[in-house]
């Protein structure tokens, strides 16, 4: 399964990607996103846990090292290809029917938010079998329920192999609930995404 992964045929017809993680999530998104073309076509909306009270520093981090814009999500934002949108704190980030991004100030999910089970449901609804899903390293159970939806939904899902997550909780939690569709070191998944072919509707 794993070095099929990498396959293009294997997960046509995606439209966004949505990614989540916690402890140890930086790293991880630096060696996925490092894998990335120039000229990715694909959307990619992002929720890495953060303290509350400080301004994120993500956008400017990534913009840096990755091969595509790096912005953080504004309120009512049309969602455009080829960009990487990060969570800013304290606020948890759905996207909407018209693929626009929303920020709202609900109940924190697990301690956090943004809440990762709170963007991978939403998406899920919006994009269906059009979103790839993928959760990675993480100290707490978040992501695990939404990315179960995500799969209901006829979504792809994958799970960082939580033998090599710095932090295998929130992996962990999401193979009890669910089985991935893929269970893959960062590096294949950076390939994976590699591979994504951008084909607008």
């Amino acid at each position: 399964m794993n070095e099929a992964a990498a396959n293009r045929t294997l997960v046509p017809g995606i439209e966004a990607i949505v990614i989540g993680a916690s402890a140890g999530g930086v790293e991880a998104l630096l060696t996925v996103f490092g894998e990335l073309p120039v000229g990715f076509g694909l959307p990619i909306i992002a929720v890495l846990h953060l303290p509350d009270e400080r301004r994120s520093h993500l956008a400017e981090v990534f913009d840096r090292r990755v091969a595509m814009p790096v912005v953080e999500a504004r309120d009512k934002e049309m969602i455009k290809p080829g960009t990487l949108y990060f969570a800013g704190p304290g606020y948890h980030l759905s996207v909407e029917h018209d693929h626009s991004l929303s920020l709202s100030q609900e109940d924190r999910v697990h301690h956090s938010r943004p809440a990762i089970d709170f963007l991978f449901e939403s998406a899920g609804d919006t994009y269906g079998s059009g979103l790839l899903a993928i959760l990675l390293t993480g100290a707490n159970q978040d992501g695990a329920r939404g990315l179960a939806q995500v799969k209901q939904k006829g979504g792809t899902t994958v799970v960082q192999d939580p033998t090599e997550a710095r932090v295998a909780v929130m992996p962990r939690a999401a193979l009890a609930l669910h089985t991935p569709d893929h269970i893959l070191s960062l590096s294949q998944i950076g390939l994976l995404l590699a591979s994504l072919e951008y084909s607008p509707c």
